[in-house]
Order: C-alpha cells, then sequence, then structure tokens
C-alpha cells in the first residue's frame, strides 16, 4: 500500500473510493471549506467540482491510501487557514497560530476497514503538513471511550487515534469531542 497526495493525477482514485459512499460523494470533503448553505446546495457534482477546481489550483488537501491501484482510504488535511468553517465551530474554534495545518475527515472503504488504516493515514497526514512547513497540526475527534460507534460518527477520527499519534488534548467540546493539537516545532 502507498499513501499519495491528491493531485490531478490521483484525482480519479478518489473520484472512485468516494462513489463508494453516498454521505461523502455528497459533501467531497468540502463542509469546512464553505458555508454550510453552499455545501447543501451543491451536495455532490457541485461539491465534486468545488474541490477538483482546488485540486487543479494545486492546492493541498489530502492524502489516498491506495493498495494495487484501489484507493482505500483518505484523509483531509490542510492549512487550517484552508477552511474558514473551523473558526465558527464551537468544536474546532482555536487559537492556533497561521502555521497551523487541521485534519479534518477521514473515510476508509468498508473493504478496508479495521486493519489501521486511519492511524496510517493520520501519522501521514502530520509528515505530509511537517514537509509544507505547518508549525503544528490538529484534530477535532470523537472521544468514543471505548465504545463501539459506527463509522457515520467516526469520520473525524477518535480521541484515542489521535493521543497514540503524539497528539495533546487542548480542550474537551462538549462530551464526546475535543480539540487536540501536535506540536511540530
Amino acid at each position: 500500500m502507498e499513501i499519495v497526495e491528491l493531485t490531478a493525477d490521483t484525482w480519479p482514485s478518489l473520484e472512485k473510493l468516494f462513489s463508494a459512499n453516498k454521505t461523502v460523494a455528497g459533501c467531497w470533503c468540502c463542509w469546512f471549506m464553505r458555508p454550510r448553505a453552499e455545501v447543501d446546495a451543491d451536495w455532490g457534482e457541485g461539491n465534486r467540482n468545488h474541490l477538483k477546481a482546488k485540486v487543479d489550483d494545486k492546492a493541498p488537501l489530502g492524502l489516498l491510501a491506495v493498495d494495487d491501484g484501489e484507493p482505500l482510504g483518505w484523509v483531509g488535511v490542510a492549512p487550517r487557514t484552508s477552511y474558514p468553517r473551523l473558526a465558527t465551530s464551537r468544536i474546532s474554534r482555536s487559537d492556533a497560530g497561521p502555521d497551523t495545518w487541521s485534519v479534518t475527515c477521514f473515510f476508509v472503504h468498508r473493504d478496508a476497514r479495521r486493519r489501521g488504516l486511519s492511524r496510517t493515514l493520520l501519522g501521514a497526514a502530520v509528515d505530509y503538513a511537517s514537509s509544507h512547513g505547518a508549525a503544528a497540526v490538529e484534530g477535532y475527534p470523537v472521544d468514543t471511550e471505548g465504545q463501539k460507534r459506527g463509522s457515520d460518527d467516526l469520520y473525524h477520527g477518535t480521541l484515542a487515534m489521535f493521543e497514540s499519534a503524539g497528539f495533546e488534548l487542548v480542550d474537551r467540546r462538549g462530551t464526546r469531542r475535543a480539540l487536540v493539537r501536535r506540536d511540530l516545532r
């Protein structure tokens, strides 16, 4: 398996991966990039086009896990400034500096789950952000408190996974969410 950056060349792999799930194929990982009204109005093809335009502009957006040509997973990771909605959410609001990157979502194809792929993608996301000059990386995970949760509830990742990757708890955000950060400098 290899982890690759989302680019114009790898775009077809993302299209194939996202077509496996109607929710992901509706949002196209644009939830934090655009106002909710725009995301909702453009559900599906409009969000796809928005993300594709960012890919064509060579914006850093995330990484794909690919095995033998088959896309298995995705992690959205980009400079925090790429996600304007993070600043307005009570869960993701932060005092992070301008060189902070954010891990906003994970998607693992149902046939590839329970193999630790999200952990692998998180580690790669940290390395990717670091290689692009990030001073820190933030995440906004779900605290499962050791309980099993459905995949539709875990697209932000779990608190335990982020902590095992060296992220520190900055603040609890309600009973089930958290703001975590890993300093890179």
